[in-house]
């Protein structure tokens, strides 16, 4: 018997997309700390791959409350900067900082690199949060696989 009701929707879920990348990289995690936690350090390894050479550009107060990396970059058509604070600062072992591009500073979303002893190396996860759509999680992922790739060949050649 049709009563001529539309049964109720079903519950749009409210949660952001998120992302986790775990790597074991053969380094210590001090040695992996200073790969993520000086600007120095950073240039080489953040951004993407088709940036142009020399525009890398990082700025870090590592402190909670301290602001978060601004850092940029060019490619051949766009200048990218992202930043934020950092909310939780653990030496050698956990960093929290909010992110957001500064062309999209309403999409704010929350990152999470912690770093446990694993042997003589280091197990690494990173966990981004609270993305914007699938898309960005889609374009954060590639982003952070890559340069995590290029982290791991610093620290374990440079000594970091």
């Amino acid at each position: 018997m049709d009563t001529g009701t539309t049964p109720p929707a079903a519950p749009v879920s409210s949660a952001r997309p998120s992302l986790t990348i775990a790597r074991r990289l053969n380094a210590p995690p001090e040695q992996v700390y200073r790969g993520v936690d000086r600007p120095e350090k950073i240039i080489h390894w953040f951004g993407r791959t088709d940036a142009t050479p020399g525009s890398f550009k990082a700025d870090i107060d590592a402190r909670v409350g301290g602001r978060f990396l601004r850092i940029s970059f060019s490619t051949a058509s766009e200048y990218y900067e992202v930043g934020g604070v950092y909310q939780e600062v653990v030496p050698n072992a956990r960093l929290v900082f909010s992110w957001a591009w500064h062309s999209t500073p309403e999409r704010e979303s929350q990152v999470t690199v912690a770093l446990k002893p694993d042997g003589a190396g280091t197990l690494l996860t990173l966990h981004h949060e609270q993305l914007f759509d699938e898309a960005a999680r889609a374009g954060h992922e590639r982003g952070w696989t890559a340069g995590l790739d290029k982290l791991e060949r610093l620290v374990t050649s440079s000594g970091a």
